[in-house]
Formats: structure tokens, sequence, C-alpha cells
């Protein structure tokens, strides 16, 4: 089975059109590698993916939310359609195994690169939304990125969360340590653990220190709170 085939069948739609589907897939790198024609790649479907996913989600939120304010559902939102939230929701469907990249970037990292997940992510949506409509654009946001609001929520605060879990519970200190540091300076990744009372409990990667410690918290949470950290960590922290 081809690649495009395969990630059709992840993403549950069929293309009309697979040609938009491998324009979503194709970084800028890969393009001017491979000599293609201008704007073949993936940067104009981002661009309108990003309009579709805006006003989608902004849509459910007041729907589904009638008691909030603006002020409310416009931090939300920020929330949904930021880089990490996006590059989070991308990796649950292995997008990056499924990009094309020139060599360049494919050597430093760019597959599990935040900024390459979430506007290849974007540029799906596009694609999508040019293929099948708003409805089919609709349906892949609200199974993808809107389905799961609360475990998204948890993992963008998973640092302040992890921090209100200890202290609520006396579990000690937290702290987070720098486990490798490696690549160019002007592509570093980092490994962080997160230790409470000394004892290294998730880990994390990341192309920044913040980012690394973000995951590594989030994995501590899933660890300590045994599963239950959807409507408990919610629940105790107003989410």
């Amino acid at each position: 089975m081809d690649t495009l085939q395969e990630f059709q069948q992840v993403i549950g739609y069929q293309f009309h059109e697979e040609g938009l589907l491998h324009q979503a897939l194709t970084h800028s790198s890969y393009a001017n590698e491979h000599h293609m024609k201008k704007l073949c790649n993936n940067e104009r479907l981002e661009f309108l993916g990003d309009a579709v996913l805006e006003i989608i989600s902004s849509e459910f939120l007041y729907k589904e939310h009638p008691d909030w304010s603006e002020g409310e559902m416009s931090k939300m939102r920020a929330s949904i359609v930021c880089e990490p939230t996006l590059a989070f929701c991308s990796r649950q469907i292995d997008l990056g195994n499924y990009l094309l990249l020139g060599k360049g970037e494919e050597m430093t990292g760019g597959r599990q690169r935040d900024s390459v997940l979430s506007d290849a992510l974007e540029a799906v949506m596009g694609a999508i939304y040019l293929d099948g409509g708003f409805a089919s654009v609709e349906d892949f946001i609200h199974r993808f990125i809107l389905k799961d609001l609360d475990h998204m929520q948890l993992f963008i605060d998973s640092k302040t969360i992890l921090q209100e879990i200890v202290q609520g519970e006396n579990m000690g200190e937290l702290t987070y340590e720098l486990v490798e540091e490696s690549g160019p300076d002007h592509n570093k990744s980092y490994v962080m653990d997160a230790c409470i009372e000394g004892v290294r409990k998730g880990r994390g990667r990341g192309h920044t220190k913040k980012a690394a410690e973000q995951e590594a918290a989030y994995q501590t949470i899933l660890m300590v709170t045994g599963g239950k950290y959807v409507s408990e960590v919610n629940r105790d922290t107003g989410i």
C-alpha cells in the first residue's frame, strides 16, 4: 500500500483529488530540492487550513460553552490553534511519517519538529476542505482535534497541573533535570526528566527545554494519576 492510501485510511477520509493530499504533505524543502514548480508545497494549503480551523473551533466553543465569555472562548481557541497543540494532535495520527521532506530537513529532525507538524496538519485541513467541502473538514477537526479537548488542555497546561498535584498531595519537591542535549545550535534537541523528591518519573523530548519539560510533566501526570487524570485533574484545577 502506498503512503497516500495508508494515510487516508489512518484519517478515515478518501480524497477525490489525491493531488491535494500530496501537496499538503509536501514540505518546501522537498519541493525546492526536487525543483518542483513554484507554490507546489503545502504553504498555501496551510494558510487555508488555518482559517478553516479557526471558524470551526470558534463555532464549537460557542455552542459547547454557552456560559463562557468572549475572553474565555478566545483563550481556549488560542490554545487549540497554537503550534504545540497542533503538533500534539499530529503525532496522534503519525503525520510526520507521511511528510515529503528535503534531505536537510530530514536529517535535522523535521519529522518531529512542532512547526513542521503543525503547518502540515493545517495543510491537510485545507486540502480536505477543497476536496470534500466544509462538512468533511469539520468532521476531521472534530475527530482529531476537538473530540478530546480535556485531554488536550491537560497537555497544554501539564506543568502547572503537575505542580498543583504534587503540592496538593504533599508529594515533595518537583524538579526537572536535563538528561540529554544534542544537535547543532540552530536545531537543538533536549531530553528532560520530571523528578519528584529526586525520583525520575516522566520523560519528555523537545526542541526547547520548556517543550521537553511540558512533555515530561504530561507523562508524569499520566503515571501518578493512574489514568484518571482528565476528570479528576480538570475538576480540581477548574479547567
